[in-house]
């Protein structure tokens, strides 16, 4: 090799690496202001509450360290975790939710007459401000307006139907079915993405096993979204116990309607427990960390014990190839 060829080659590399050197310079200045930025708004708050939830505290006045007691007195006060209890509500609702979500994601996937019109029509709750659904709601439910007017057009007495919500047997359900009415849209766009991505050719080769259409649902579609069930449904636990808008905005919390969320926002601004607010905060985190821990060991045992890499578990192919011999004989037959 030649002088001249070396040093050709020499400048090359050194080019390269200026090229490496400025990348990763670029996406090092770049990354810079967000990473900030999080530190910031996120992480350095998060920190901070943490610390204040080991001290007996207001906005004002001087913290005092009280340790665990903060912690203690979240599952001591009757208020605080009677609260907690209500998130069973709104997690009982949830699961409503994501079942009627995937029915009506299975039926628009496919081709329905009308079906843009229904997708439009069922996710447009979302779109809409929470602080607006909760006072369409509140009048909804106000006695004699809306919901009492429909009631009485099908033989209900007006007179006689319920306080909805004042009455503790039915003020918790209305504020759950109101999340259902507004978050269904969500999680039904989210699983037509899903079902919409699934292989074609798989439910002509089920139809040609002689699969119905419940087969291609329990063995093809779900486990080929098991990823997004999962997400819809941790965001939908991690939601019920994060309630906050429609009990506040609906009812201000009051008449045993009360959320975890509107307990502790009592809490820090009316009663200035900043300590006992923060440790509420710290609990709830953990709470939601343990769901979703616990989820994901769920779907993990349920959809991939041997799994094959197709996204079906080990217990849904069995299933599969019994049905198969089972058609077989049948079509012998």
């Amino acid at each position: 090799m030649s002088t001249a060829d070396g040093s050709v080659l020499h400048k090359r590399s050194k080019l390269k690496k200026s090229r490496n050197g400025q990348k990763i310079l670029v996406g090092i200045t770049f990354l810079i202001i967000p990473l900030v930025l999080l530190f910031i708004f996120t992480y350095l708050p998060f920190f901070k509450m943490f610390q204040f939830s080991f001290f007996d505290m207001t906005y004002t006045s001087k913290r005092v360290f009280a340790g665990f007691e903060n912690y203690i007195e979240v599952f001591k006060r009757a208020e605080i975790f009677g609260s907690l209890k209500l998130s069973l509500y709104y997690m009982a609702g949830a699961l409503i939710q994501l079942a009627v979500a995937l029915f009506f994601a299975t039926l628009l996937s496919f081709k329905i007459k009308g079906s843009p019109f229904f997708k439009g029509a069922i996710f447009f709750p979302f779109l809409v401000c929470g602080i607006a659904v909760g006072f369409v709601f509140k009048f909804f439910f106000t006695p004699g307006f809306v919901l009492d007017t429909m009631l009485s057009w099908i033989g209900f007495d007006m007179t006689r139907l319920p306080y909805w919500l004042q009455n503790v047997k039915t003020n918790n359900i209305a504020l759950v079915c109101t999340s259902i009415w507004r978050y269904l849209g969500q999680n039904m766009v989210l699983f037509i993405g899903a079902i919409m991505s699934v292989d074609p050719n798989m439910y002509e080769a089920a139809e040609i096993d002689g699969a119905n259409q419940w087969h291609k649902f329990f063995y093809i579609i779900l486990p080929s979204i098991k990823t997004i069930v999962l997400l819809n449904l941790i965001l939908s636990i991690s939601g019920s116990l994060s309630a906050f808008e429609a009990p506040f905005v609906i009812t201000k919390g009051s008449f045993g309607t009360a959320t975890f969320f509107v307990m502790m926002d009592r809490i820090a601004h009316q009663s200035q427990k900043v300590g006992l607010a923060s440790a509420m905060a710290v609990v709830l985190l953990i709470i939601i960390l343990l769901v979703t821990i616990g989820l994901r060991l769920f779907f993990r045992y349920a959809f991939n014990e041997g799994d094959d890499g197709s996204g079906m578990s080990k217990r849904s192919l069995k299933s599969s190839e019994k049905h198969k011999v089972t058609s077989r004989k049948g079509a012998k037959i």
